[in-house]
């Protein structure tokens, strides 16, 4: 779906739009897209995650119909689709549709009978930027279908099929990070996730420190591809070292001993994936005892280590992610700074003091127009809370 990367969306104005289409008044409901501080390719290696949500979200303006109809039109994209619940051999059409398609294909398979619906989507998270843009839109989707056919939506399961959703149907082997943020996240937060037990807890941001987000214009695709790969990659690993560490079923069962004593059975570019998610998982837990203990030069310089472990080691940068990196590091505020979210382009985000935090947006986009000739989106971001149903 096409995400306008704006914010400030006007509840009344979307309520208007959706009248003009369908005729008749609508509910309204929001699911935030995410930055994710440190933990990267972590998720799906049972790991550790620092996510905090974003507040830049996807809206659904929603009404229930009488058949089990679902019909869609996303409003960035002025597109629409529709679909029957009842359909007998649902098929991905690998077009924006699959996203609230496969979550309510998963929402059904989990039990829930749904209603019929007409959705007016409205995206503010701007696509392939590594911003969760398309768990943003499964959560908003997940969270009207339940609540029209009378259910009350619970955090944790809507996550998890929308994880599904994402894995079975869209085709895209992500972890839970992007689902669990958009529906857990506290506001003025990050949110620390154990990504094998979903045990997670809030980690209060310092209020001197600002979320600097850039978007190199570089946009991802993550359905299938290089994404996947390194997925696999990681499970070669496992294979590996599972011969030699007792009782070993993720990356996060791994020590850096581990994978060094397994370093010859290995290829060097499973080698150096295992290196990054072993070492990934450890900077995020001194990253949240340098938040809390509010020294932001040692959470900073971690931030900076992850994006060299995910440039060097996990292979997913690029060279407009890394002048953004550089740039960023060398401007006044600044405490650290590394790309987010799969790579392969998208966002960095930059932890920044917030007296300095405008400051360094206009240089950093300036710089980077000097460089690639087009100016970068660039954002302060706050931390918001989950998703919701908008009175």
């Amino acid at each position: 779906m096409g995400q306008d990367g704006g914010g400030g969306t006007d509840p009344q104005r979307l309520r208007e739009r959706f009248r003009a289409r369908f005729g008749r008044d609508a509910t309204l409901y929001r699911a935030p897209g995410r930055v994710n501080l440190i933990g990267e390719h972590t998720d799906y290696n049972d790991g550790f995650v620092l996510p905090a949500a974003i507040d830049l979200a996807t809206w659904v303006a929603a009404a229930p119909r009488d058949d089990r109809r679902v019909r869609i039109h996303a409003g960035n994209l002025d597109a629409a689709a529709s679909f029957a619940l009842d359909d007998p051999d649902p098929r991905p059409s690998r077009a924006w549709s699959d996203y609230p398609r496969g979550v309510a294909l998963a929402l059904e398979r989990a039990g829930h009978r749904l209603r019929g619906a007409d959705l007016l989507l409205h995206g503010e998270v701007p696509i392939g930027a590594g911003l969760s843009s398309s768990a943003s839109l499964e959560v908003a989707t997940a969270w009207a279908l339940l609540d029209l056919a009378g259910m009350t939506p619970d955090r944790g399961e809507v996550a998890r099929l929308c994880q599904r959703a994402e894995n079975e149907f869209v085709g895209t082997r992500c972890g839970i990070m992007d689902q669990f943020a958009s529906v857990h996240a506290r506001a003025g937060h990050a949110l620390l996730v154990d990504c094998r037990s979903l045990a997670s807890r809030d980690v209060l941001l310092p209020p001197d420190v600002a979320l600097l987000v850039c978007d190199s214009m570089v946009k991802h695709a993550l359905a299938g591809g290089a994404y996947n790969r390194r997925r696999a990659e990681c499970e070669e690993g496992v294979r590996i070292l599972a011969r030699v560490v007792p009782g070993l079923r993720a990356l996060r069962d791994a020590t850096a001993s581990d994978v060094e004593r397994q370093r010859g059975e290995m290829r060097d570019d499973v080698y150096r994936r295992c290196r990054h998610v072993v070492a990934e998982n450890q900077r995020v837990l001194d990253a949240v005892a340098a938040l809390e203990a509010r020294d932001l030069r040692a959470a900073g310089a971690l931030l900076c280590a992850s994006h060299e472990s995910l440039r060097r080691d996990f292979a997913v940068s690029c060279p407009e992610l890394d002048l953004l990196v550089a740039e960023a590091t060398a401007l006044p505020g600044v405490f650290g700074t590394r790309m987010t979210g799969g790579g392969f382009g998208g966002c960095t985000i930059t932890l920044v003091a917030a007296r300095r935090a405008q400051d360094a947006a206009a240089a950093l986009a300036e710089r980077y127009r000097a460089a690639f000739g087009q100016t970068p989106w660039v954002r302060v971001c706050t931390a918001s809370d989950g998703a919701s149903h908008v009175a």
